[in-house]
């Protein structure tokens, strides 16, 4: 025992040396890192073993510290200081100088602040030692760790909470509800202070909780959700694994029972009573019914059905899906006087059914409910429904077409009416007696008119008129033989000139109006006036036909282009009536293949094509008329045109105005002089008498005669101007009767410019004399806008010269 003591005890202490030295040899590699060790380095030994510049010991600061004093967290040494305080040590970074404090001399370290390590775990620090003499480094820069020692100061807590769980009730004992999670804050790996174990305090005596897991369950199997819907179950967690001084939380979790089916449908009453009059159509909803269940949601989802066979028949439930109610409804029409009350079982069951609760009970109840039929005065029923009556269309007025019967369906038993909806029969062509019901005819009948009749009858009380029923009659015609045959339609057919006997012409066809029961037939023969007919032959074919055949060799359009051939058609009857038609044969001339080229009633067959021969001649033709037509329509527009000009000639296109400024000599044709000469002859009269006096032209010539040395056009004395006096006088006249007529005309007057001016008129229309001893020589001085009218005047002047030379 002694030395299995001794044995430990020596193991310790190695162990405990080899962590020691470990330790120092970390410190030492963090310290100085790969920079020291270099060759000639005064610390590298001769084994090669590095030198230890930084001695210290581990640092822990333990977190919460309460004391007044500040904490001691270490000590760093250089193993070149001999204590004589030649050395300064320092420290830098996370906190340096604010929470931990160095002493320069000797290098412990305080921390003066309040640490928590959920806040921060450890910091990271940078220590030098200098030659306090020179400041010199003495050791490379260190960088070392201070860690936070935890202590168990934070309790559990629930992040996820508020908790919300749910199971079904009657859920077995152990049925899992939900897992519930709680978090320390602590260090989980010093200790046991983030260790938390979880614990019910508030309603264990329904739920449990995994006390490592946080998992709750059910401890009983009896939660029924009708009985309490949800539980408030608070679940603590202490960390410590729960031991003594241990810090703890709750959580308050909620847990909803949720529904099964568990509970059958019950009716609040074993009976229910409703009243309906029996006058209700199918469909009418009598009342309503529910069955009562204490689950929830689908669960209560319910089907209503019919039990007893009489409510089967008459009766029908379904189910609404929005209030599960039962919704009962006539199904066949109800009568008081047959049943006054009827009786029907109703039975309600759930929808869906959960197999694991079947030995709890029966999932469905019944109940009975008692419908009693109201009376109500109904009005008359026809009987028998038959809506079928036949008539033959010879039947005579008044005659009785058939009889309904409608009696009134009341205890009371109301003698009945009848009446036709004349809406339907507008023409009267039925009647009825009010009394008995019997229909008779009201006209005459013709099935081909109208086949069929459909009327609405009338059936009414005949104290109370309200009461009313109807019903639809149909009457059908019955026919009967009153309409002869006749051809099917004014048949024509042709036959050629070289035919041969027994050439097939036409067939023949008929229509008949009628339609006897048995079917049609008709039988064909020629009429007797066609006895003597040996062109043509008449076949009846059996079959409600019959054929035209040739009877003679050829035919000749000259001698009889058309043949009437009358046919006499009969039917069956009875009684038979017949009529006679006529078939058209017209001769015509036919091809070698048979082919009908023309007829005389009818225009030549031209052929489909012609040459191209044809097509050019008769192209050519058509051109040749167009040209002649185009000729002709020109020569009569130009000669039309012609004397339209001659006959619009008007007399004002001649009336020349002077009273416009011209623009001078350059311009030659602002006046076309000729169209004054074009109508008279005016001439140019010379001053005096028109002879070359010695006196004339002298230098004794008076002011007036030179005024006349302007050429004149003067009146010739043989000449008429009431050619224009005549117009003018119309036009004035016209334009003072209709004052719409614009003054399309305007007469100048040049013979008087004022009886007060000094200056006679130099008109030459008012100048009758043709002497001039004027000097025009000037006018060529007056520029270019003169030249011509200087050259006239002056060659004017100069051929009076050479006259009076």
């Amino acid at each position: 025992m002694a030395k299995g003591l001794q044995g430990f005890l020596w193991t310790m202490v190695l162990l405990f040396c080899t962590i020691q030295e470990l330790g120092s040899w970390a410190v030492h590699t963090a310290v100085e890192g790969p920079g020291l060790g270099q060759p000639g380095d005064p610390t590298l030994l001769a084994s090669g073993r590095v030198k230890r510049g930084w001695v210290w010991n581990q640092f822990f600061v333990v977190e919460e510290y309460t004391g007044t004093e500040p904490l001691y967290v270490g000590k760093i040494h250089s193993d070149s200081d001999e204590g004589d305080g030649s050395i300064k040590y320092t420290i830098s970074g996370e906190g340096a100088g604010t929470i931990f404090l160095i002493d320069e001399i000797t290098g412990d370290i305080h921390a003066t602040e309040r640490l928590d390590r959920e806040q921060k775990t450890f910091y990271t620090l940078r220590a030098q030692a200098r030659d306090r003499q020179t400041d010199q480094l003495l050791e490379p820069e260190s960088e070392f760790i201070i860690k936070v020692q935890d202590i168990n100061d934070s309790e559990p807590r629930f992040l996820e909470g508020p908790y919300i769980g749910s199971v079904a009730e009657l859920s077995p004992i152990g049925t899992s509800v939900m897992q519930v999670m709680a978090s320390d804050a602590d260090d989980p790996t010093y200790g046991s202070s983030a260790r938390v174990v979880y614990s019910v305090l508030e309603g264990e005596q329904h739920f449990t909780v995994d006390s490592k897991t946080g998992v709750i369950r059910t401890a009983v199997a009896d939660l029924d959700r009708e009985t309490q819907d949800r539980y408030e179950v608070v679940i603590r967690a202490t960390d410590m694994a729960g031991q003594l001084g241990g810090l703890s939380g709750s959580t308050t979790v909620t847990i909803v029972i949720t529904d099964v089916n568990d509970n059958p449908p019950r009716f609040p009453q074993k009976m229910y009573q409703f009243s309906i009059v029996e006058t209700a159509p199918v469909g009418t909803a009598i009342g309503r019914v529910k069955a009562e269940d204490s689950d929830v949601g689908e669960n209560t989802d319910m089907t209503y059905q019919v039990k007893d066979e009489e409510g089967v028949e008459m009766f029908k439930v379904t189910t609404d899906s929005n209030t599960q109610e039962a919704v009962i409804t006539v199904q066949k029409p109800l009568d008081y006087e047959s049943k006054k009350v009827h009786t029907v079982v109703v039975e309600a069951l759930n929808k869906f059914v959960d197999p694991r609760f079947v030995d709890l009970g029966t999932f469905r109840d019944q109940t009975i409910v008692r419908v009693s039929v109201l009376d109500v005065d109904e009005p008359p029923e026809f009987r028998p429904p038959s809506n079928l009556m036949e008539v033959q269309e010879d039947a005579h007025v008044g005659s009785v077409v058939g009889v309904v019967t409608a009696l009134d369906p009341d205890t009371a038993n109301h003698p009945v009416r009848y009446a036709i909806d004349r809406s339907t029969d507008a023409e009267r062509i039925f009647d009825i007696d009010a009394k008995t019901g019997a229909i008779v005819t009201g006209k005459v009948l013709d099935r081909e008119t109208a086949g069929w009749h459909n009327i609405t009858v009338l059936a009414m009380e005949a104290d109370n008129h309200s009461q009313v029923s109807r019903a639809s009659l149909r009457i059908r015609i019955l026919d009967v033989n009153d309409n002869p045959p006749e051809l099917a339609t004014p048949y024509e057919a042709a036959v050629c000139e070289d035919a041969k006997p027994g050439q097939l012409i036409q067939t023949i066809s008929v229509v008949d109006r009628d339609e006897p029961q048995s079917g049609h037939r008709f039988y064909f023969t020629l009429a007797p006036e066609a006895t003597n007919n040996h062109h043509f032959s008449l076949l009846d074919i059996q079959d409600n036909t019959a054929a035209v055949h040739t009877q003679r060799v050829g035919f000749n359009r000259q001698e009889q282009d058309v043949y009437l051939l009358p046919i006499l058609v009969v039917d069956s009857g009875p009684p038979a009536l017949s009529s006679t038609g006529t078939l058209t044969i017209r001769v015509c001339g036919c091809d070698s293949n048979g082919a009908i080229q023309s007829c005389n009633s009818t225009a030549y067959v031209v052929s489909a094509t012609l040459s191209p021969g044809a097509l050019i001649a008769l192209l050519v033709c058509v051109l040749i008329l167009v040209v002649l037509v185009l000729l002709i329509l020109t020569l009569k527009r130009h000669h039309k045109s012609h004397l339209t000009s001659e006959d619009d000639e008007d007399m004002r296109d001649n009336v020349i105005k002077y009273n416009d400024e011209g623009g001078g000599e350059q311009d030659t044709e602002a006046y076309d002089m000729s169209a004054l000469r074009s109508l008279y002859d005016f001439s140019e009269i010379k001053g005096g008498d028109g002879g070359g006096g010695p006196g004339e032209g002298g230098p004794g010539r008076n002011p007036a005669s030179e005024l006349h040395a302007l050429p004149q056009w003067v009146q010739s004395p043989d000449l008429d101007f009431s050619v224009f006096r005549d117009y003018i006088c119309r036009k004035v006249e016209q334009a003072d009767q209709d004052i719409s007529v614009p003054p399309y005309d305007s007469f100048q007057t040049y013979a008087f410019e004022g009886s007060d001016s000094p200056v006679p008129s130099l008109s030459s229309i008012n100048t009758w004399s043709s002497g001039s001893e004027q000097d025009f020589s000037y006018l060529g001085g007056w520029g270019p806008r003169f030249r011509q009218l200087a050259a006239l005047y002056a060659g004017r002047r100069g051929e009076e010269d050479s006259e009076e030379s």
